[in-house]
């Protein structure tokens, strides 16, 4: 599935400029913090409107200064997982995944890939790092995505958990088949992911 970004957007200082295409299964944007990538995902999702550009995946347009197509993010089947997790802290581990359920189809598949049916009666405090980001990453799955983005899902783990989502992220490309953007700051993670890395 092709991604096309070409964008530009300003904000304060940060003056981003984007020009990338690529058909790999997991497309990483490089660079260190304050470099733009979180603004960059926020731009795919529909969180943040280009100044200029395109983006388009998988042929279809999301967004199109030139032509004035803007699709609202509701629209723009994208699962984000964020840095931060972002697990409603009131809502059990099974009402977090089913909050964004866009789909009939059973959650089981989902969570025996994930490893987390045994957490469905958890709450998010309960959880450990590396949990809490593999619940966070069902949810978004959950939602029917054509393209999952990951903004930094390392942050905050330890050595051991990192692996962990590392594990899970890769078995995610290979049975999902789901195209992925990922962002970091470490280029370790890029290529343990065996990802095509693109510089900001």
């Amino acid at each position: 599935m092709r991604f096309e970004l070409r964008v530009t957007r300003r904000l304060g200082e940060l003056a981003l400029d984007v020009d990338l295409a690529t058909d790999a299964p997991i497309a990483a944007l490089f660079a260190p913090s304050g470099a733009g990538k979180t603004t960059l995902l926020n731009l795919v999702a529909g969180l943040l409107r280009p100044d200029a550009g395109r983006i388009a995946i998988a042929g279809e347009t999301l967004f199109d200064s030139d032509t004035g197509i803007d699709v609202a993010p509701e629209h723009r089947r994208i699962g984000y997982v964020f840095q931060d997790r972002r697990l409603f802290p009131h809502l059990s581990v099974r009402a977090n995944l089913l909050y964004g359920q866009r789909s009939a189809r059973p959650i089981e598949p989902t969570l025996e890939l994930l490893g987390i049916g045994h957490l469905l009666d958890r709450w998010p405090s309960t959880l450990s790092g590396g949990e809490a980001q593999r619940v966070a990453i069902g949810r978004a799955l959950l939602s029917d995505p054509r393209v999952l983005l990951f903004d930094e899902p390392l942050s905050y783990l330890d050595r051991a958990r990192r692996d962990e989502i590392l594990t899970t992220i890769t078995r995610l490309r290979d049975q999902t088949g789901l195209p992925m953007l990922y962002v970091t700051h470490d280029a370790s993670e890029i290529d343990r992911l065996g990802a095509e890395r693109f510089d900001l």
